[in-house]
């Protein structure tokens, strides 16, 4: 997998900020660098951070960060707009629901909500990824896309764009999993939520993008059709998305 050492952006108060170029897509044309970040959320960046992103010309954040993710974390970036593609988020209250019922939760339990998770956001959320690409081809300007780990739904959504650019599987899955190597967990509250399953929900685990990426194939016959009929982007819209993100042979 292609490498470069400012994939991971040093910044103080975000791990997960990274860079979506250098990968291979559609004919071997490369992701370009410097226009696509995800990253974890934003509201513990630092003015020497704010500077940083400043450089880069960073002109868009789009947060999938539920309502009350938003309000318990808000941030401001200077020069930099925001759009809110929310998407609540739901498996720790799962969690909480099967503690209070008296159902067993273990790691087993935390996976299978996980992937019912990553399944719900191929159909029942497709929304908030249809109004990211709408962003990606409204203009070139670097926008970065993000949620409170970058970890799930912004995982989704790397992987989608990856995939649209013509990124192999491969290569997207190590750039998915690469968050279990940068990112810092949070302290988290004591609330009787057993370890195995706290674990299993803040990491990432090749099996949670599989379920998502099953029934995208089972349900839509892969990426291309399912970005034509599920997110609505015609072929000549794939193409712009093509000539505006990946460097010219």
């Amino acid at each position: 997998m292609p490498q470069h050492p400012d994939r991971v952006l040093p910044l103080q108060g975000a791990s997960n900020f990274r860079d979506l170029g250098g990968y291979p897509g559609h004919g071997g044309r490369i992701v370009r660098w410097r226009r696509l970040f995800r990253s974890d959320h934003l509201a513990g960046l630092t003015p020497a951070d704010h500077a940083l992103l400043a450089e880069l010309g960073l002109a868009r954040a789009l947060d999938f960060r539920g309502e009350h993710e938003r309000a318990a974390t808000p941030y401001q970036l200077p020069g930099v707009a925001q759009h809110s593609l929310a998407i609540e988020p739901s498996v720790m209250q799962r969690m909480q629901a099967l503690l209070q019922a008296g159902q067993p939760l273990g790691a087993a339990e935390a996976v299978a909500l996980m992937q019912e998770l990553y399944r719900s956001m191929v159909n029942e959320r497709a929304r908030a990824f249809a109004l990211l690409f709408e962003q990606l081809l409204d203009c070139d300007a670097p926008l970065v896309f993000h949620c409170t780990a970058g970890k799930d739904r912004t995982g989704w959504a790397a992987a989608l764009v990856l995939l649209a650019l013509g990124v192999p599987r491969a290569i997207v899955l190590k750039d998915y999993l690469m968050t279990n190597q940068v990112f810092k967990q949070p302290p988290l509250p004591a609330d009787g939520t057993p370890a195995e399953a706290l674990a299993a929900m803040w990491r990432v685990q090749e099996d949670y993008l599989a379920a998502a990426l099953d029934l995208m194939d089972a349900e839509h016959g892969g990426i291309e059709p399912y970005l034509r009929g599920r997110l609505g982007l015609s072929p000549a819209a794939l193409d712009t998305l093509a000539a505006r993100y990946l460097q010219p042979v």
